[in-house]
């Protein structure tokens, strides 16, 4: 079984996530034992941000990173665990609120695809960058 940052890039739909990854420095973090979750925005979700906002992003790394972490939750979080959840803390420090009432919404990103197996995790798929407050 592959780990987090090698899943995404066999994906091939995580083009966008695993260049940001690698320019923020937490390739070999997410390639460690972990185990972590990621609420993982796909290329389709990168590209509702506008180009020039995430060009100015993957240039920042410190912002970079804030955002990126702000996607990852410590363990392994399966989705029936998640669907009984509020409110996940990230490794960025802030919670993710959750509402499992119509699917289920991380903040406001609904997740498209659920239970990617990783050897140090699970990678959940959202439709949706979250920014951090």
């Amino acid at each position: 079984m592959k780990n987090i940052v090698e899943t995404a890039m066999d994906a091939g739909s995580f083009k966008t996530l695993v260049s940001a990854v690698k320019a923020a420095g937490l390739a070999d973090t997410l390639s460690g034992p972990g185990p972590f979750t990621v609420f993982a925005p796909n290329d389709a979700a990168f590209s509702k941000i506008p180009k020039r906002q995430l060009d100015d992003l993957l240039k920042d790394p410190k912002r970079l990173r804030s955002v990126l972490t702000y996607h990852v939750v410590n363990g392994r979080i399966s989705s029936s665990d998640v669907s009984k959840m509020h409110s996940a803390r990230t490794v960025q420090g802030q919670d993710l609120s959750i509402d499992s009432s119509r699917g289920v919404m991380i903040s406001d990103a609904r997740v498209i695809q659920k239970d990617i197996r990783c050897s140090n995790g699970v990678i959940h798929v959202i439709d949706k960058v979250l920014m951090p407050m």
